[in-house]
């Protein structure tokens, strides 16, 4: 019988995907797995390739299959010297590189918990994530390290060519032990150092169902050349971007120090990357380089998560990688639900939709009174779990078509003088003029309207009444004459969150804080 991975049609997916189809792209079962085994182990011994690594600086870094899967086991061995209990955490605070992948797949083997933490972490919110999740060891570089000092009841170990070479005397394979219902990992959801997010906890047979996002929202199949510039201590990065691909003994590729938009094109073209999956932000600043017709794509898939993305981004990704760019629509809490089928040539792709539900999950757009929305108006999604409705926090609407659009999260609503407007629509709109690079709108207090849009805009022109009355003008004869920014404000910059997506949060905070101080 065929496999999954064999399978490419929207039809075959409704019609073969299901949890024991699943299962059968493993060696391991329902009692045992191990995500270090399936993603790293059981593919060595050919010397492929299992990541390429484009670094800030220019240079690349080529690890195989073989040199992580000895460096995970003598990582596992060293664990185990050190008195390493299975259940125990490990966390690490590395950029890719042969450490990282050491010190993720050796845990895992071991019976111990990864942990991932971003790099970019100032020394609170290293120690809030640590004193969190209690990891018996810290894994991070020199600089990461002098930080972390004096949080207690951690060690702290430096990854250096040392390390690596201290390692040398352990063996270079070790048998896993673990259950499938084990935790493998602990993974951190972006937000700020005051306001840690719970940390969601992983067990080994997560790499199973993630198979779902893989095959249907990044579309990967075996001889695809892959690439995801996210970070892989946040969730896309980690698993659409790391475990996924490797699972399926599928070559990734990843970013490494300060992102730049350019050197990633670049690496797009030396790799000869055929699937990419990436946040909206990566596609807007590659479009803001100005810099695509330096280089050549290869692209076939290509899809993103995080934000939506707007449709000047949409018609540079048309222009210039020829393919169609596939949304998918989770959270690091419930997985991916929506997606877009890339490679499915049964399936059409509708230009910024999130797509239709993975195989055997349920969702619907429910108004207040939790009754399913006609077409075209907005609501609530809620996604069927546990023989009920949960919400997802986030407004959606509907098409003819049974496609699902993202219209904001639930406090990106804006109800101004009786209005309901959407952020995302003044956003998106605001997009399509030349001069705007990127913008923020949330609702500020208005005496008389209650609430009124306001617009943070990030743009290379020089400001003025002018161009503020431009902006609106351009945003209210394309949308509504209600609905457009009454206030805009210049900034260099939008806060974002680690993840990389824009963080309205701080902004209407700022506007709290200055109202507050009047």
């Amino acid at each position: 019988m065929a496999k999954l991975t064999e399978y490419t049609s929207y039809a075959d997916a409704q019609a073969h995907a299901n949890s024991q189809a699943l299962w059968e792209l493993f060696d391991g079962d329902r009692e045992h797995l191990n995500i270090a085994h399936e993603c790293i182990v059981r593919h060595a011994g050919a010397g492929r390739t299992a990541v390429r690594i484009a670094h800030a600086d220019g240079s690349d870094e080529i690890l195989s299959f073989d040199e992580i899967a000895a460096g995970a086991a003598r990582f596992a061995h060293w664990l185990k010297e050190k008195g390493i209990q299975p259940g125990d955490r490990i966390a690490f605070m590395l950029e890719p590189s042969l450490p990282f992948y050491v010190s993720l797949f050796g845990a895992m083997l071991s019976g111990a918990i990864s942990v991932p933490l971003f790099t970019l972490f100032g020394p609170d919110g290293i120690r809030l994530r640590v004193e969190d999740c209690k990891p018996k060891i810290l894994i991070t570089n020199a600089q990461k390290a002098e930080e972390s000092q004096g949080i207690s009841g951690v060690e702290v170990v430096i990854a250096d060519n040392a390390f690596l070479a201290g390692l040398e005397k352990f063996p270079a394979t070790f048998k896993p032990e673990t259950k499938a219902n084990d935790l493998a990992c602990f993974q951190y959801t972006s937000g700020t150092t005051r306001e840690l997010p719970a940390a969601v906890k992983h067990t080994h047979k997560a790499l199973v169902t993630l198979m779902f996002a893989a095959l249907y929202g990044t579309g990967i199949r075996p001889g695809d050349e892959f690439f995801c510039p996210s970070s892989p201590a946040w969730g896309h990065g980690l698993w659409h971007g790391t475990l996924a691909p490797l699972g399926l003994g599928v070559t990734t590729g990843t970013f490494a120090g300060k992102f730049d938009a350019v050197r990633l094109m670049k690496a797009l073209s030396d790799y000869k990357i055929t699937n990419m999956s990436a946040a909206a932000t990566h596609y807007r600043m590659m479009k803001n380089s100005g810099k695509a017709d330096d280089f050549a794509f290869h692209f076939k898939k290509l899809s993103y998560t995080g934000e939506p993305i707007d449709p000047a981004t949409l018609d540079f990704i048309d222009k210039y990688f020829k393919v169609p760019a596939c949304s998918m629509y989770g959270t690091t809490e419930i997985g991916v639900v929506l997606v877009n089928y890339p490679g499915a040539g049964d399936y059409t792709v509708k230009p910024g939709s999130l797509g239709k539900a993975v195989p055997g999950q349920k969702l619907e757009v429910q108004d207040a009174e939790g009754k399913p929305t006609a077409p075209g108006v907005i609501g609530e999604l809620m996604l069927w779990r546990r023989n009920g409705w949960e919400t997802t926090k986030d407004l959606a609407k509907i098409d003819e078509d049974g496609y699902f659009y993202h219209c904001g999260r639930a406090d990106d609503v804006i109800i101004s003088a009786g209005w309901t407007m959407s952020a995302v629509e003044i956003e998106n709109t605001m997009l399509k003029h030349a001069d705007v690079k990127e913008v923020a709108v949330i609702g500020v207090p208005d005496e008389t309207r209650g609430l009124v849009a306001k617009a943070f805009v990030v743009t290379d022109r020089a400001p003025s009444d002018d161009y503020v009355k431009e902006l609106q003008t351009f945003t209210r004869e394309r949308l509504a004459q209600h609905e457009f920014p009454r206030h805009v404000a210049f900034v260099a910059e939008l806060p974002k969150t680690p993840a990389g997506k824009v963080n309205r949060k701080i902004l209407r905070d700022r506007e709290a804080a200055a109202a507050a101080s009047k």
